[in-house]
């Protein structure tokens, strides 16, 4: 089992990131550029702006992805329920927790799942 130290080294690894991402979406926000495609004076310009705009729609689905998995941990983590596969019911290795804190598989059934 996770000890005391350990989870408050997770839960702020977990807040870090989602003040990171909050701040990273405050910051889209702001400088985002409203593009119209196909109004622009060329099909080569008009492309460019609808690859721009596709990408930066994918970059912040994973964003959001990612903000929730990591609202999901903190959420967990209040219940008692952290650090625990939602798969096996086995205890996530703590290494595993510091690279990934949101992680919600060990590593054996993460490999299960990707096969």
């Amino acid at each position: 089992m996770l000890s005391p130290t350990r989870i408050e080294r997770l839960r702020k690894l977990l807040l870090d990131e989602q003040q990171e991402l909050h701040r990273e979406f405050a910051n889209a926000v702001a400088t985002s550029d409203d593009v119209n495609v196909g109004l622009g004076n060329h099909m080569a310009e008009d492309a460019t702006a609808a690859f721009d705009q596709a990408a930066a729609f994918s970059l912040r689905l994973g964003k959001e992805r990612t903000l929730w998995q990591v609202d999901e941990a903190l959420e967990r983590m209040n219940a008692g329920k952290y650090g625990f596969c939602d798969r096996c019911g086995q205890e996530i290795d703590f290494a595993r927790l510091k690279a990934i804190p949101q992680a919600t598989l060990c590593m054996s059934c993460r490999k299960f799942a990707e096969s």
